[in-house]
C-alpha cells in the first residue's frame, strides 16, 4: 500500500496499544515503524541497478514474517534496556505496539496485487490477495481521522475510542474488498469455464481507488483475455477481450535468469513481445491494456537463440496525463461502474496507445 496508509496504520495500532499517557509518542513511533519495511529500496539500490532485481527483491527480507518479529523484539529490548523511558515503564504494552506496527505492514501489502514475500527466505510465489488497489482513500481515511483525533485528544477516553473505531472501519473495508473479490472471481470462473478456459490461471484486481470496478485477466494458450466487472450492476457472463502474447518466444527463453525470476514473481501473468530482436516482458497485473507499469527487455536473439542481456526497464506510458486526463479516467471508471455497456474505460487506454479498441 501507499506510504500514507502504512504510516497511519502503524500509528493507530501503536497508539491504541500503548498507555494513554504515551499516546502522542506512540503515534510517532508507530508511524516510523509502519514506514520502516519500505526502506528496503535504499540498500537494494546500493548493491544493484538491475531493474528486475529492484522490482523482485522489494517486499522480500524487510517484509518477512520471520524477520520483522525479530527486528521488533530487538528494538523493544534496546529501548527497554537502554532507554529508561516509556518502553521501560510499560514494557508489555510497548512490546505489542512495536510488534504489531511492524507486522501489519507486510500483511496490508499482501492485500495488493504487487506481491509480498511474507515467508522469505523461503521461496513460495509472493502473496498477492489483490483485493485493494495500492492507493484506496476509503481504506486510509478512517485511520487518518483516528490518528488526527488521537493527537489532539491526547489522554482522553475519546482518543482511544477514535483509534479503535478507525481500526475497525478500515479492517471492515478490507473484509468488504475480499467479499467483492469473491463475487467477481465466482463469475469469472463460470465464464472462463464456458469458454473452455476452466483451468486457465487468472487473477482479479480492483481498478484504481475503489472496490466496485474490477479487472480480470486470464492466460490462454496464445496470450491472455481481459474483462471488467462492476459489482453494482453487472450480471451474468463476463465479456472477455483477447490479446496475443508471444508464448513461443517466452517458452524458448526459459532458463534466462530475468525471465525465470519474473515468471516466479508474477506467477506467469505477463505479456511477451519481440521488438527489434529483443524479448520484452510486461507484468499484466499493474496497468491498463496496452500500457503496463513494468516492462523489461530481458533477452536478445543471437544465432537463432535467445541470449540473456542486462535487463532494461521501459518507461511507463500512463494512459492519462494531467488534470484533464485524470478527469477522463475517473469519468470513464464512474460510467463503467453504473453502466455495463460503457466502453469508455477501454477506449481511453486504447486511445493513449493510438490504437482502436479491440472488440
Amino acid at each position: 500500500m501507499d506510504s500514507l496508509s502504512q504510516i497511519v496504520l502503524g500509528g493507530a495500532i501503536a497508539a491504541a496499544i500503548a498507555p494513554a499517557a504515551h499516546r502522542r509518542a506512540a503515534l510517532l513511533a508507530g508511524a516510523a515503524l509502519g514506514t520502516l519495511p519500505d526502506l528496503d529500496s535504499l540498500p537494494i539500490a546500493l548493491f544493484s541497478d538491475n531493474p528486475v532485481t529492484l522490482m523482485t527483491v522489494h517486499r522480500s527480507f524487510s517484509h518477512s514474517l520471520f524477520v520483522l518479529p525479530l527486528v521488533g523484539w530487538l528494538l523493544w529490548w534496546l529501548f527497554k534496556r537502554f532507554g529508561q523511558g516509556r518502553v521501560a515503564a510499560a514494557p508489555a504494552r510497548w512490546f505489542w505496539a512495536i510488534q504489531l506496527a511492524l507486522v501489519t505492514h507486510p500483511l496490508l501489502d499482501a492485500f495488493t496485487v504487487y506481491g509480498t514475500q511474507l515467508w522469505w527466505p523461503l521461496m513460495p510465489a509472493p502473496t498477492m490477495w489483490s483485493s485493494v488497489f495500492i492507493i484506496d482513500p476509503l481504506y486510509t481515511v478512517w485511520l487518518l481521522l483516528a490518528c488526527v483525533a488521537a493527537w489532539f485528544l491526547r489522554e482522553r477516553v475519546a482518543a482511544q475510542r477514535a483509534l479503535v473505531a478507525g481500526l475497525v472501519l478500515s479492517s471492515a473495508y478490507l473484509g468488504w474488498s475480499l467479499a467483492a473479490k469473491a463475487m467477481v472471481d465466482r463469475e469469472a470462473e463460470r465464464t472462463l469455464a464456458s469458454m473452455g478456459l476452466g483451468d486457465a490461471p487468472y487473477f482479479s484486481v480492483p481498478m484504481p481507488f475503489n472496490t466496485l470496478l474490477w479487472r480480470v485477466v486470464a492466460m490462454t494458450p496464445s496470450g491472455y483475455v481481459e474483462a471488467e466487472r462492476s459489482v453494482l450492476v453487472d450480471e451474468g457472463r463476463m465479456h472477455f477481450r483477447g490479446y496475443p502474447s508471444n508464448v513461443q518466444a517466452l517458452r524458448q527463453a526459459r532458463g534466462i535468469p530475468a525471465v525465470d525470476r519474473l515468471s516466479w514473481f508474477n506467477r506467469g501473468f505477463m505479456r511477451a513481445q519481440v521488438r527489434e530482436d529483443r524479448l520484452v516482458l510486461s507484468d499484466l497485473r499493474m496497468g491498463l491494456e496496452p500500457n503496463y507499469t513494468f516492462s523489461f527487455d530481458v533477452a536478445a536473439m543471437q544465432d537463432g537463440r535467445w541470449q540473456a542481456v542486462p535487463p532494461r526497464q521501459h518507461p511507463w506510458q500512463s494512459p492519462v496525463r494531467g488534470y484533464e486526463g485524470l478527469r477522463s479516467l475517473f469519468g470513464a471508471m464512474g460510467r463503467r461502474i453504473v453502466d455495463p455497456s460503457s466502453t469508455a474505460l477501454h477506449a481511453l487506454a486504447a486511445d493513449a496507445e493510438g490504437q482502436p479498441a479491440a472488440p
